[in-house]
């Protein structure tokens, strides 16, 4: 153990790709020269070799990681979805499902899309490159490999994860918070479910990208997150609200906007939480914005949480039909509230999920 060199024996010239990658604040904080934290994680290392397996996974032993061992992607696949490893170290070449196309199918899973994948190859060439860059590799290591770049190469990538489950972990606060939020209020159960689905399909409707689509089904879960600095007397009032209390309640865009705002992962989110009652006249809250200005998918979230609002029966007042919850929107729209377009879009897509239903 101690003799391990510091290369292993594969053969062909070196090359070495970085690609550049964000330096988490943690990171930027450390005084220069100083010794970074050491990060051990489980690492999946995927070769039809045995013998470089057997290397790989002894020189990732001596520095404490938990070592997984596959030798072909397939069988690496199957690990990855049912052990969630923290980095995979995998050969290119390979029989049946080659290291491309194994980090192709894990950066294409929700789950497993931000594990680090490093491709070990002994090919030379900018064609090879772009491949694995294009396949969503976050490094590359080149035969013979050098045993200390190895480990320098593995503790950064764990400590980039670990940053990033890290933000992960807080998102996961936060949609919980705001589904807690929900729950407190038993007349508004189900409203930010229902609020998700129906912007991710106005918006995919009129042609949103994917990013967009995945913001609206956030913001519709996110959107009333700030209504956790409401007070109960308010939130739960079973009557319609005095003027100093709805000066109060709309104080929950603004809270939400600021409870979003510690997290880089809702940027997009954050103003559908803080301009969904906005309206293209100007007459909505918490900033007063007109027309353009009200941002798109904010004004999608707006739409379809006026249509769940007139549709679900509050103790103050009965849950309208779909053909008057429709005409209240047309009646919007036509006061300068709401896009036309859009409130259309949400209707068509209504009538016709109905009628699947149905």
């Amino acid at each position: 153990m101690n003799n391990l060199p510091n290369q292993l024996p594969w053969v062909d010239h070196p090359f070495f790709i970085s690609r550049q990658m964000p330096v988490s604040p943690a990171v930027s904080r450390i005084e220069p020269g100083a010794d970074l934290p050491a990060v051990s994680g489980r690492v999946l290392v995927v070769d039809d070799g045995p013998a470089n397996v057997a290397l790989l996974q002894q020189l990732l032993t001596r520095e404490g990681h938990s070592v997984l061992t596959a030798s072909d992607g397939l069988e690496a696949l199957a690990i990855v979805e049912r052990e969630r490893p923290d980095l995979v170290l995998t050969d290119v070449q390979m029989p049946g499902r080659d290291g491309h196309e194994l980090c192709r199918a894990i950066k294409a899973h929700p789950a497993t899309r931000l594990t680090p994948v490093v491709l070990i190859t002994s090919l030379q060439g900018r064609e090879e490159r772009l491949k694995g860059i294009n396949a969503g590799a976050d490094d590359f290591i080149v035969k013979p490999v050098d045993g200390h770049e190895l480990r320098a190469r593995v503790r950064s990538l764990l400590r980039l994860k670990r940053y990033t489950d890290e933000l992960d972990s807080a998102e996961a606060v936060i949609m919980s918070l705001a589904l807690t939020v929900e729950a407190r209020d038993p007349n508004t159960e189900g409203h930010c479910q229902r609020l998700s689905r129906l912007a991710a399909a106005v918006g995919t409707r009129i042609g949103l990208g994917a990013d967009d689509i995945a913001a609206l089904s956030r913001g519709g879960t996110l959107h009333d997150i700030g209504k956790i600095g409401v007070p109960d007397a308010i939130l739960l009032k079973p009557a319609p609200l005095t003027a100093e209390e709805f000066e109060q309640m709309k104080l929950h865009t603004v809270i939400g906007d600021r409870i979003c705002s510690e997290l880089r992962l809702l940027r997009r989110v954050r103003p559908i939480v803080r301009h969904h009652h906005e309206r293209l006249d100007g007459s909505g809250y918490p900033d007063g914005l007109r027309g353009s200005d009200v941002p798109l998918l904010a004004q999608i979230i707006g739409v379809v949480d006026v249509f769940d609002a007139l549709t679900t029966a509050r103790p103050y007042k009965p849950a309208l039909t779909l053909d008057q919850a429709f005409e209240e929107l047309h009646r919007e729209a036509r006061k300068g509230w709401r896009d036309a377009a859009l409130v259309d879009e949400l209707i068509q897509f209504c009538t016709e999920d109905t009628r699947d239903v149905g």
